[in-house]
Formats: C-alpha cells, structure tokens, sequence
C-alpha cells in the first residue's frame, strides 16, 4: 500500500511538492540539524584525542588485550614498544622482545621488518602484539606469514587494525600508511594461513564512535553505552585473534 501511494503520488504531485514532502517526513526534519562544536573543517584534536584523555580506538584496543591478558605470556614479541606486553602480561611473560622497522634504541631488541624477517628464528614466540601495525604495511601476505612463521605451534597473535580512521601522518611520512580495513577484508587475510576455526574477529564502534573519533574526542567524553554499542556498517576498529595449530600427531 505504502509503495503504491508513492507511485501515485510521484505521478500526480508537483516536484516542489515533493521535495517539500521530503524535508518534513523525514526526522529530524532538513534543516533542522545543529552541528553546534562539529561545524568545522578541522578536527578538534589533530592528535587523536590523546591530549583530552584516551583515544577512542584506544579504548576498543584495550580492551581486547584485557579480554585475551591469558594470552600474553612466555615469549611474547611485540611491535615498536613493550608498553602492552609490560600492561597486559606483567609476571606471566618471561621473555620480551620488540621489533621495529628503523629505530634500534632501547626497548627495541630486533631491527626488521616484517616482510623481510629472515633472521627471526621460526616456531620461538607464544604471543605476537600486532597493535596498529599493518596499515603501515603494503606487503600484508608477507607480513602474515612471517607471524605465522615465528609463532609457536599453539601461539596466539592479537592483532587490531584502523577501520573508519583519520591517516596516521607520522606512519604516512615515514614507512607509508597504507591500508584501512573492514572486517572481512582481515579475516580473509588471516585465513590464507590460519584455520578458519582458529580465528577470533570482532568489529568495534558506531556512527557516534566512529565521528567522536574522528573530531578528535576522547573516549572519556562519551557514556560507556555509546562506545560499547556496535554498529556493523560503521567498523572503527577491528581486532582478532589468530592461534597457530598444532602439528598433527
């Protein structure tokens, strides 16, 4: 019924009709919209957020690595710092290691890169923190396999990646910020090596989320509810979990 009053109504209204229609069915009404702190061409914060408190993907990110804190232990390599193998594995680590790709300055034990990491012995970590690391990496096949190649036989990789994001201009004008993500895009990366079964994805965030993080809010400036709410068409950040397998017996 509703589509065929349409119809009619497409055939029999005059255009300034409709398009006045238009403004006053749907809700809030065009034009009535207030932007208020929003209208603007430049973000509130340029810096993520960081200056006003944690940043929204932030947020999202620890949380995983609470969620998975079992995880992190043993051997553990992580990428660029040691600050969330320190935060989220404490006593249960008894080895850190951290790779980066130009600078060997302390806590960095492994100048590499890991779509070339041939001098990493294989089968030797029981956790690898991937955090925010592969948009800065145009080779990701390589770089999965690398992962997979020095991961344990039983060893995690915990990984989270940008979805809706602004550019990361430090990465940009150094090594390259290449990629952003969507969920299926990670997971189909993912299992060119791991087992469908042995993978944990989850997207994070929602139209309010993904637009606080771009202006540069803090996720302190919004309710729990609203950061925790997901929405699938608005992915903020996208995190998973990927064991190794055992070899078979």
């Amino acid at each position: 019924m509703t589509n065929s009053l349409r119809v009619i109504g497409r055939r029999l209204l005059p255009i300034h009709v409709r398009r006045a229609l238009v403004r006053w069915t749907c809700w809030p009404p065009v034009g009535w919209v207030r932007l208020g702190s929003l209208r603007r061409l430049r973000p509130i914060s340029s810096q993520w957020g960081s200056e006003r408190g944690q940043p929204i993907d932030r947020y999202y990110i620890e949380r995983f690595l609470e969620r998975q804190a079992g995880d992190i232990h043993g051997h553990v390599l992580e990428i660029g710092t040691d600050s969330y193998t320190r935060q989220f594995g404490g006593c249960q680590v008894h080895r850190s290691e951290v790779l980066h790709v130009a600078e060997a300055r302390p806590p960095v034990t492994i100048l590499g890169d890991l779509t070339r990491a041939e001098h990493i012995a294989s089968n030797i970590f029981d956790c690898v923190i991937l955090t925010q690391t592969l948009q800065a990496i145009y080779d990701l096949p390589a770089a999965i396999s690398t992962v997979h190649r020095i991961l344990k036989p039983g060893g995690v990789v915990l990984v989270t990646v940008p979805g809706i994001s602004k550019v990361s201009r430090y990465d940009m004008d150094r090594w390259g910020y290449y990629w952003s993500f969507t969920s299926c895009s990670l997971r189909r990366l993912f299992e060119a090596l791991f087992p469908p079964a042995a993978i944990q994805l989850e997207a994070h965030g929602n139209v309010l989320a993904a637009t606080a993080f771009l202006y540069g809010l803090a996720s302190q400036e919004l309710h729990q509810r609203e950061l925790d709410t997901v929405d699938p068409d608005y992915e903020v950040l996208i995190t998973l979990r990927a064991r190794k397998p055992q070899p078979p017996l």
